[in-house]
């Protein structure tokens, strides 16, 4: 039994308590990356050097889209990434066409390519798509995705040559092998996160490889997607389906005024979404956020 003034003392502590739980509860919704937080529109933290900035913006962009996901732009000048969803931005996803970035350095690194001109021949058998049906040189096997071609590429390069400058340029957790060497990036347990992304991008447009001049040169040409007065955008898509869930990436960077800021976007789309424009929103979507901080007009 507890007694009357034991209960007096007791009292005051746990009213304290109550509200301080209440308190607790309320400043873990401001969590940047948290989406059920939609009236803060930025919050910064510390994180590895860099400021990481909240942009309740990019939802409403992914909303209005009918897409889930995360897009995430790094400000290199001012070390901040701006995100919607930071959680999301550090988890694992096959980097589906995207690697053909990386298959393509490596390809012109090792000789196993000659330049972006290098001739693909179409061997006559049908295709998934009509643009791959077609000889095709590097350039445009890139900018057509052509998973064929890049197939001929990977199993050029060979397992043991692929993984050995995957560690080195420190590019995510692909798991290659002579199984595989075909098809790792498309299926199986490999996996790169957007910030992953951004990471491989800087190290590659600061020349920061163990790869030459001559393979930074032709590979930075041939990544340009729009080159106009008030920018030039570099960057590759990618989609992969696993389980039947589809995911879209679309990951650069852009040069404008002087300065450079890169991106990495990563989405699904959500229940009865229209699958015709999933290929192209990944690029839209990623041109409205980069208005968003003021990159763009």
């Amino acid at each position: 039994m507890i007694s009357d003034n034991t209960m007096k003392i007791l009292l005051p502590v746990l009213c304290f308590c109550f509200i301080l739980s209440c308190n607790s509860k309320d400043s873990s919704q401001k969590i940047p990356g948290n989406n059920s937080d939609k009236e803060t529109e930025s919050v910064q933290t510390e994180n590895t050097g860099s400021k990481e900035e909240y942009r309740v913006e990019f939802q409403q962009i992914l909303d209005s889209s009918e897409l889930e996901g995360s897009i995430l732009i790094y400000d290199p000048q001012s070390e901040i990434f701006y995100s919607n969803n930071f959680q999301r931005a550090d988890s694992g996803f096959l980097p589906a066409s995207t690697f053909k970035i990386v298959n393509s350095v490596i390809a012109i690194e090792t000789g196993m390519v000659e330049s972006d001109s290098t001739m693909f021949k179409w061997n006559g058998e049908k295709r998934m798509l009509p643009e791959w049906e077609q000889d095709l040189i590097l350039r445009d096997a890139f900018h057509y995705s052509c998973v064929p071609c890049y197939q001929e590429i990977a199993i050029k390069i060979g397992s043991e040559r692929m993984a050995r400058y995957l560690k080195a340029f420190e590019y995510g957790e692909m798991k290659v092998d002579s199984s595989n060497i075909d098809e790792f990036w498309l299926r199986g347990d490999s996996k790169i996160s957007q910030r992953g992304q951004i990471n491989f991008l800087k190290k590659f447009y600061n020349s920061q490889l163990p790869v030459s001049v001559r393979t930074y040169n032709i590979m930075k040409r041939m990544m340009v997607i729009n080159d106009n007065d008030e920018y030039i955008l570099s960057g590759k898509t990618g989609w992969s389906v696993r389980d039947g869930n589809n995911t879209g990436w679309f990951v650069g960077y852009i040069e404008t005024g002087g300065k450079v800021f890169y991106f990495a976007t990563n989405v699904e789309p959500k229940a009865g979404y229209k699958m015709e424009n999933f290929a192209k929103v990944r690029s839209q979507i990623t041109m409205d956020a980069l208005k968003k901080p003021g990159i763009l007009n």
